[in-house]
């Protein structure tokens, strides 16, 4: 029998809000949260297929939240093409998941004072080699901070 992991903060907040959206008849919430577990599982689930490049690695909080950056980004792209196509009503909606989405990665992202100082520490650790320094900052802070920030500034680092 498959041993149960200890769930993340993150996904018991999902949980405890899907039960209080129920409780409002917040459809719009409640599928969008019912979609970012979903998300999370599958994610989860796709790793116990051997073929899987992170086959049998544990689900840590970064992964969850990058879950939801993804789907943040989803959204991101879908939206204007919503407009382009004169279905406001679903960009309305998609809009509306964003932001829901978006209130979960608000506390867990890194002001740029932090991420500097997570990228200055590389430097002197690695060098000021863009090349050397952008993956093991993307690495570090995965699910904390979205890429495009991160590559702007190791950029402004390794360039000063």
């Amino acid at each position: 029998m498959a041993q149960s992991r200890q769930e993340f903060p993150l996904e018991q907040q999902l949980r405890k809000d899907i039960q209080e959206a129920q409780r409002a008849h917040d459809q719009v919430k409640l599928d969008t949260l019912r979609m970012a577990l979903g998300a999370i599982h599958n994610l989860e689930v796709a790793r116990t297929d051997r073929k899987n490049k992170e086959y049998g690695q544990p689900l840590t909080e970064g992964d969850c939240l990058q879950v939801l950056e993804q789907e943040v980004k989803k959204r991101q792209q879908a939206i204007p093409y919503y407009k382009q196509g004169g279905r406001n009503d679903l960009a309305d909606k998609e809009q509306r998941e964003m932001e829901i989405l978006q209130s979960y990665l608000q506390g867990s992202q890194l002001s740029d004072d932090e991420l500097r100082a997570v990228v200055a520490r590389l430097v002197d650790e690695h060098g000021k080699e863009f090349k050397r320094v952008m993956p093991l900052a993307i690495k570090e802070t995965k699910g904390r901070a979205e890429g495009a920030r991160v590559q702007r500034i190791v950029r402004e680092i390794t360039q000063s």
